[in-house]
């Protein structure tokens, strides 16, 4: 039986439990392209500037954290305000239980109040699944509401192995000819 899920913004102070559930995927899986662990001082600085724009939220179980997810920028040029590349991982024993909708849920309840309309994710990718990578992350956006809008061939190398690179996007509204101003995490009350 499984405890109550609470969700919450991460704070610097999480960094080194957040690290804890994102190690495993640098160094047993091709999920991401990153090869080194970083230091927990690089992490927290990681969480401070998405925190300065975006939302970056953890799920909670009996006081751990078992799972992540944030938004950062899709480019940095001004007209690229309303797109967001969207992120989420979770501890490898709570896959499978719903808590990643459960976070990118939330996650797009706040990039909403910011004004945000484009979601996207960068998911590695392959034809020939291994030990190192499945399709999992594509399917589970593809029940999310995400389509695939992009493929990029063998461009991700790691284990010895190319990786394909995909691009899936969700809308979460209509495109008006005059949005409104995106707004910073830091000047909405949220969780």
């Amino acid at each position: 039986m499984h405890t109550d899920i609470s969700i919450r913004m991460a704070t610097e102070a999480d960094a080194k439990e957040i690290l804890e559930i994102y190690a495993p995927y640098i160094t047993d899986t091709a999920v991401t392209f990153e090869y080194s662990i970083p230091s927990v001082a690089e992490f927290s600085q990681r969480i401070r500037d998405t925190l300065q724009m975006y939302p970056y939220i953890v799920a909670l179980e009996d006081d751990r954290i078992v799972g992540y997810a944030y938004a950062s920028a899709f480019k940095k040029r001004a007209a690229y305000n309303w797109a967001v590349e969207t992120t989420v991982y979770l501890k490898q024993d709570c896959r499978g239980r719903g808590l990643g909708k459960k976070l990118y849920f939330a996650l797009e309840e706040i990039l909403k109040r910011q004004n945000i309309i484009n979601l996207n994710a960068c998911i590695a990718y392959t034809l020939d699944e291994d030990a190192h990578l499945d399709n999992t992350s594509t399917i589970f956006h593809e029940h999310l509401g995400y389509t695939k809008v992009a493929h990029f061939t063998k461009c991700g190398y790691k284990f010895g192995a190319w990786y394909d690179m995909i691009w899936m996007e969700k809308m979460l509204g209509e495109h008006p000819s005059n949005p409104d101003p995106v707004i910073p995490i830091t000047e909405l009350q949220v969780l």
